[in-house]
């Protein structure tokens, strides 16, 4: 489960993680009264806007702007209150920007000029370990910093029996270059962040930038926090905070009836079971000249209702204009999906509107194909793999 910047500061705040601190509205005739509440409580005389929503790279869309007057912060208040703002990591749409944050000034002036820093905890797949991850070069695209120049990129992996140790606390401070107090603040702030990370079930946890103020502190300035969903579970206090305006409408959809889905940008849609069959699926359809529409894993159980489910799902996008369902028949029987298919076709009816491309393997892959060639429905049969290009070529055509 994402999390809007806000609620991640708020909830690292209760770990002890300082952070840039601000108050969240939706309203532009509250901004006054947020900015004068502000003031008082952190004694700032700038303010900066911030858009909230589910994306990174927002200052390049226009969607971080730093006030110097309360006019000025009306004025940034109301031109990114309800736009739509696009990022690296939006649609080309952008998305719709509901609510602004409004945070303190926190580069201030001081015996000492601020840093930035890039540091996140996640988990490292090639290990299955925590790791932290962190750099001098905070505020830029971690991803350019990896390619163009990864030496400045370091690393303190985690045993999860030990925990972030006291000897990779100092590392890190050394590493970032610091000295004095703010060596030992960063050491309390990176195990306040790993703490939070490991307490609240987080998969990901990025502030980009931490900053080193003038006067030595460290400050979270930004914050993305990915809740891992597996874990929400425990968390039931967090239910709250999830944005349904910010998720895909169909992959919700898809989570309530225990499919995963994933929406992508193709033309083909796709069913299948099991996760590496469709990454597999996926590059099939690239090397035909197609693009995956979805990433859509029917698991084990693909009878007529579970099969109806996800074509309704498929067809809700406008772009498809075909599908491939494509089945390995190891725990299912091949032709109990075929039934299924044929099934779900004639009780949707007119729903489906493009043609649709089944490949089934497995137990009873002969009698399946059987089931599907006898149907008369527009359903193309395949056996290979390799038949499957040249099924999509022709319906593309």
């Amino acid at each position: 489960m994402n999390l809007h910047e806000y609620q991640a500061k708020n909830i690292l705040s209760n770990f002890n993680v300082p952070i840039q601190r601000g108050k969240v509205t939706d309203k532009i005739d509250e901004v006054e009264d947020v900015a004068k509440s502000l003031n008082l409580e952190t004694g700032t005389e700038w303010f900066v806007v911030k858009a909230q929503i589910h994306a990174g790279g927002r200052g390049k869309g226009g969607g971080v702007k730093v006030a110097k007057s309360i006019d000025e912060l009306k004025k940034y208040s109301s031109d990114i209150l309800g736009m739509m703002l696009k990022t690296p990591q939006t649609s080309k749409e952008g998305k719709l920007v509901k609510k602004i944050l409004i945070a303190e000034d926190v580069y201030y002036p001081g015996e000492f000029d601020p840093e930035e820093y890039y540091f996140s905890v996640l988990l490292n797949r090639n290990t299955s370990k925590h790791m932290v991850m962190y750099s001098k070069q905070g505020g830029m695209d971690i991803e350019k910093v990896a390619e163009e120049t990864p030496e400045l990129i370091f690393f303190e992996e985690i045993d999860p029996l030990l925990g972030l140790m006291p000897n990779q606390l100092r590392k890190i401070s050394f590493n970032l270059g610091l000295t004095g107090q703010a060596f030992k603040n960063m050491m309390s702030f990176s195990l306040s962040l790993y703490n939070a990370f490991i307490k609240t079930d987080s998969s990901l946890i990025e502030i980009n930038p931490v900053l080193k103020t003038s006067d030595n502190k460290i400050l979270a300035v930004d914050s993305k926090m990915v809740i891992d969903d597996n874990a929400l579970f425990r968390h039931k206090d967090f239910d709250y905070l999830r944005d349904l305006s910010e998720e895909n409408p169909v992959e919700t959809e898809a989570k309530e009836v225990g499919l995963n889905y994933v929406d992508l940008d193709g033309n083909i849609g796709c069913m299948v079971n099991g996760a590496g069959l469709a990454m597999a699926t996926m590059d099939l359809i690239k090397q035909s000249g197609g693009e995956p529409a979805n990433f859509l894993d029917v698991g084990g159980t693909a009878d007529a209702k579970r099969v109806e489910i996800a074509f309704n799902l498929i067809l809700k996008d406008p772009k498809v204009k075909a599908v491939l369902v494509n089945i390995f028949g190891g725990i299912v029987r091949c032709d109990r999906v075929a039934n299924g298919i044929v099934d779900a076709y004639k009780n949707m009816g007119d729903k489906i509107n493009v043609p649709i491309i089944v490949r089934l393997q497995g137990t009873n892959s002969n009698e399946a194909k059987k089931i599907i060639d006898n149907s008369g429905l527009k359903i193309y049969s395949a056996v290979e793999f390799n038949e499957v290009p040249q099924k999509i070529k022709e319906v593309l055509l």
